[in-house]
């Protein structure tokens, strides 16, 4: 069932929007060649305890499927051809070159946020620069649409065709979300749709939408052995970026907005 919130809960879920993209400004910050992605995580969950807040991926598993285990990390991140779900790890060094995809959730006064970034790690090839560039064009074009009056669809399609105009993938097995008090809620957001389909948008639905964009041929993330991490099919490289959003009429209301862009 897909919920649409009031104005007391999206003042709350401004906080918890608030605190996730905090979190993403500070990664921005520190990460640099020679961190490992522990060091992130630490850092990242550090920040949201110091806040009120826990974090959301910590200890998650999907309702219904009782053979996955646990989410052991508070971020996810993801290097070069890792779409999502990266597990945090001592072992992993993040090295020049690198696009590395970091994806936060926080939960605080109930509610959720949930925002992605992808970083770039000091000089990068010019063809995973536009790579990434491309993905947040695509995020921003998506979150253009949705607003009240239009389809769901609609913003699906707008990933896809900016996407697509300039050669790369979709993957269409990761979806965007609706977002709220649970982290994952109705209705799920594909990043490819034809446009004019799918529910009537109204004011006041929380989405996070969040375009995972393949330089390759890859159509879809394939799982490794330990239930979570997910790649590229051909091995191509991968960018992802996340917002949490407020339907709105006219204009989207973005709650993990960064900095002084916040709304």
């Amino acid at each position: 069932m897909i919920t649409i919130k009031s104005e007391r809960e999206i003042a709350l879920m401004r906080e918890s929007g608030r605190v996730t993209s905090e979190v993403l400004d500070l990664i921005g910050r520190e990460i640099r060649a020679g961190m490992t992605t522990l060091e992130l995580d630490t850092l990242a969950e550090q920040f949201i305890r110091d806040n009120g807040g826990v974090p959301s991926f910590l200890n998650y598993a999907p309702k219904g499927d009782p053979d996955v285990t646990p989410y052991p990390a508070t971020l996810c991140v993801s290097i070069n051809d890792e779409v999502v779900h990266g597990i945090p790890s001592a072992d992993r060094v993040i090295q020049e070159g690198d696009i590395v995809s970091v994806d936060c959730g926080v939960f605080k006064s109930g509610y959720h946020g949930d925002s992605a970034r992808t970083y770039m790690i000091g000089a990068v090839d010019a063809r995973v620069e536009k790579l990434v560039n491309v993905t947040k064009e695509c995020l921003m074009r998506g979150i253009a649409q949705a607003v009240a009056g239009n389809r769901l669809h609609d913003i699906s399609a707008a990933v896809e065709e900016h996407a697509r105009a300039h050669g790369y993938s979709v993957i269409e097995n990761m979806v965007g979300h609706g977002i709220g008090t649970e982290l994952h809620e109705e209705p799920p957001v594909p990043n490819y749709g034809r446009k004019h389909t799918g529910v009537r948008l109204k004011e006041g639905m929380a989405l996070a939408i969040e375009p995972m964009i393949a330089m390759g041929r890859s159509r879809n993330a394939v799982c490794r052995d330990d239930d979570w991490v997910a790649v590229t099919e051909d091995g191509s490289p991968s960018a992802h970026f996340e917002h949490t959003i407020i339907v709105r009429k006219g204009k989207a209301e973005i709650m993990t907005l960064s900095g002084p862009t916040r709304n």
